[in-house]
């Protein structure tokens, strides 16, 4: 079995906010990490009594180092105070300077175009800020005008904030827009607007402008500025998000209330986010497809097969053609009208893994576990020819 892991150590863990901590990470073998682009993440393996569990936490730090990564995490809690997140309680509990931990190279699609020369919005609310400190590291170095707007409950809470001052240069704005802030964060001035991030603030801080736009936060958040930004005349083609679900996921939900209920009225799609912090990720340019063939003991029914491409969803009782436009078997089932479970579209969390019953496919990225024989995992796989799922 083939996962790309490596070993790496943890050299500093640093507090940044009463529930924020920082882990910078330096390889064992001591030889330079990988290659990650302002915005992806890493994939971590927690242990756990029934074997590991793969949590993926943004790279939060400077992408061009190459001696070692800095991830960021929430520390996430359920009803009461009482732990929730298993990979997040394991690195804030457990991990301490100087233990070792497999990490896994870094992943997603959703980084700074450094191609483009057109302002740039980085936009976030409460942990999703950390994918766009990385990505403000590296505009720093350009020309570009940056606005970073930043929203969350406080000043005890916001990680980071120092830096991001510090990395400001004379093209950059930063906003801190605080719900409830503290006596201590009214005295030192520390925020520069009270409440929420709504149109009147975007109206009166942003300059009509030709913006590009990243996006990531809680679930109700990014709904509301998906649909604010488009209000403004924001193409939803120029605004980028992150967090597990694809990109078309926030066209099918309506604008959220502000209330406690907000994101159980998502789509499925959304409804399955386990943590908002994590990339939608496809194959990257450089690798390899990998194919897989069915394996079963008796002999599928493929005649609802009419062309070459096509895919069966046999417990469906559903059909559809590949074609352009379609990035796996994940989104052609869902374009289908077909829900399927998963979680991470990335090929980490195994969710969306079925039995392939006939026909052969390819990885577009390979997964950081492969499922068993003769199972698929469908977010990263495309057919070979027409195919027939067990779902």
């Amino acid at each position: 079995m083939t996962t790309g892991f490596r070993d790496f150590r943890v050299a500093q863990k640093v507090t940044e906010s009463d529930i924020i901590t920082s882990f910078y990470l330096e390889p064992v073998d001591g030889a330079p990490v990988w290659e990650a682009r302002p915005g992806q993440y890493l994939t971590v393996r927690v242990p756990t009594a029934d074997g590991h569990l793969l949590k993926s936490y943004s790279v939060s730090g400077d992408a061009a180092q190459t001696s070692g990564y800095r991830i960021t995490v929430k520390r996430e809690a359920g009803l009461d105070g009482a732990p929730d997140g298993v990979g997040s309680c394991w690195l804030h509990d457990v991990v301490q300077v100087g233990d070792e931990i497999a990490v896994a190279a870094p992943r997603g699609t959703f980084y700074l175009d450094e191609e483009s020369t057109r302002p740039v919005i980085l936009l976030s609310g409460g942990v999703g800020l950390t994918p766009m400190v990385s990505m403000l590291h590296r505009l720093r170095e350009t020309d570009r005008d940056v606005y970073f707007l930043h929203a969350c409950e406080g000043g005890s809470v916001h990680a980071l904030r120092d830096e991001v001052l510090g990395l400001a240069t004379a093209r950059t704005k930063t906003l801190f827009v605080y719900r409830s802030p503290s006596a201590e964060d009214e005295a030192a001035q520390a925020f520069d607007a009270k409440g929420f991030i709504d149109k009147a603030f975007l109206q009166r801080h942003l300059p009509l402008d030709d913006y590009e736009v990243y996006l990531c936060g809680p679930t109700p958040f990014m709904v509301a500025m998906y649909h604010l930004l488009q209000k403004l005349g924001i193409p939803k083609s120029r605004i980028a998000y992150e967090f597990f679900g694809k990109g078309g996921s926030l066209d099918k939900v309506e604008e959220p209330t502000r209330s406690k209920t907000a994101a159980s009225r998502a789509a499925p799609a959304i409804q399955a986010l386990t943590f908002v912090t994590d990339p939608d990720a496809w194959a990257s340019a450089d690798e390899t497809p990998r194919p897989v063939k069915a394996t079963f003991d008796a002999v599928p029914d493929t005649s609802a097969i009419t062309s070459k491409g096509d895919v069966v969803f046999r417990k469906s009782d559903a059909s559809a053609t590949w074609g352009d436009g379609v990035s796996s078997l994940l989104e052609l089932a869902e374009n289908a009208g077909i829900d399927p479970e998963f979680s991470c579209r990335t090929g980490i969390c195994g969710a969306c893994e079925c039995r392939l019953i006939s026909g052969e496919v390819e990885y577009t990225q390979a997964p950081l576990e492969e499922p068993e024989d003769g199972h698929v995992l469908i977010c990263c796989t495309r057919p070979k020819g027409p195919v027939v799922l067990d779902i």
